[in-house]
């Protein structure tokens, strides 16, 4: 295709363009493609932004490839290089740390659905199982959220004295489980039962009360408190 064939968003009626759109309507009516076209500037010899966009977001099976791939690898895609891939990920980092934000001004937890928003964004892509421990203070406010343990859950792998660690350290009243399978299917497997009685037992010698198992899928969490699987008032 020679340059004088070369398509741009320039080419675009103003009302098209994504930049353009995202000043006058706001982020939120964009694509994926429109807002990734956005971050990535340009385009090449052959492709708009916009069509390299399409072309990244769909070969690449969407917005968590670009969360799973490294650097390197996304550079290696035609029409991307080191430039444009850590732009990428350079936005993919920001809306993570935007996510975990949500409990830096004192987010008070009232009801599973709380940790579900909280952690959803941040855990729903992950590859592997990420064991996570969200502590609060008398009044249920947030203080931190820890990372316990990566990999299998396992009462081997999750221990108490790693869980209460950190809650300890930061004089937490209450501590909320969080884990999540990477299958996408939130429901319990013998071992997320197990883990809970073991934290919970734990919790009651210390003296920290265990609120709730929470298990995050992909869009959709559980309390396993809330679905009866485990009897934290017990």
């Amino acid at each position: 295709m020679g340059e004088e064939s070369r398509i741009t968003i320039k080419d675009l009626p103003e009302d098209d363009r994504p930049r353009e759109r995202l000043i006058k309507y706001g982020p939120s009516v964009l694509s994926n493609v429109e807002l990734m076209a956005i971050i990535i500037g340009t385009g090449n010899r052959d492709e708009s932004a916009i069509m390299l966009s399409q072309r990244l977001l769909s070969e690449g099976n969407g917005l968590k490839y670009l969360l799973d791939t490294g650097v390197e690898r996304l550079s290696e895609i035609k029409g991307i290089g080191l430039a444009k891939a850590a732009k990428i990920k350079a936005a993919i980092e920001l809306g993570r740390r935007l996510a975990l934000a949500g409990y830096s001004d004192g987010y008070i937890i009232k009801k599973p659905d709380d940790v579900i928003s909280l952690l959803m964004d941040e855990m729903r892509y992950l590859n592997k199982e990420y064991f996570k421990v969200v502590m609060l203070n008398v009044k249920n406010k947030v203080i931190a959220v820890d990372t316990v343990s990566i990999g299998s859950l396992n009462t081997s792998i999750v221990h108490p004295r790693e869980v209460f660690k950190a809650a300890i350290e930061r004089s937490a009243s209450s501590i909320i489980m969080v884990h999540n399978h990477p299958s996408g299917d939130p429901t319990p497997s013998r071992e997320d039962i197990e883990v809970s009685d073991r934290i919970f037992k734990s919790g009651n010698l210390l003296g920290i009360k265990v609120l709730d198992h929470i298990i995050i899928g992909d869009g959709i969490g559980i309390s396993l408190k809330e679905k009866g699987y485990y009897d934290f008032d017990k």
